[in-house]
């Protein structure tokens, strides 16, 4: 749980960097995002709501591994967070589709930069292996 506070997703969207009042201590609300994002499975399952709105069962197959109980977890986190929201079909069966916010949108540019930041590492890795 994340000490019952809302995060400042608007600072994100407005592209504002963040000041803490104390600079020389990690901010509390840096590192509760920091580590909210890095919950098990959740930048991936944010990385695979980035190409739009998807079904449970098309998050379930994007993402090997995933147990149901976690993702029904993670997406019930994402959406009391504001960074997705659970869309209502309307159709005869009872049909959801889970969508990023514009708050979830604005972490493209975040979830991006580390999967660049893989490639870079890797690449870095095997021309160190390979001298």
């Amino acid at each position: 749980m994340i000490k019952d506070r809302k995060f400042e997703w608007g600072l994100i969207l407005l592209n504002q960097p963040y000041n803490c009042k104390n600079s020389s201590h990690v901010c509390s609300n840096f590192h509760d995002t920091i580590e909210f994002i890095g919950r098990r499975w959740m930048g991936v399952i944010i990385y695979t709501l980035m190409s739009g709105p998807k079904r449970y069962y098309e998050i379930v197959a994007s993402i090997p591994g995933i147990s149901d109980r976690l993702l029904t977890e993670r997406l019930n986190e994402l959406v009391k967070e504001g960074l997705v929201t659970k869309n209502f079909l309307e159709s005869s069966v009872k049909k959801v589709e889970y969508e990023l916010t514009p708050s979830g949108l604005a972490l493209q540019e975040v979830i991006i930069a580390v999967r660049d930041w893989i490639g870079l590492r890797e690449a870095l890795q095997n021309k160190i292996e390979n001298d």
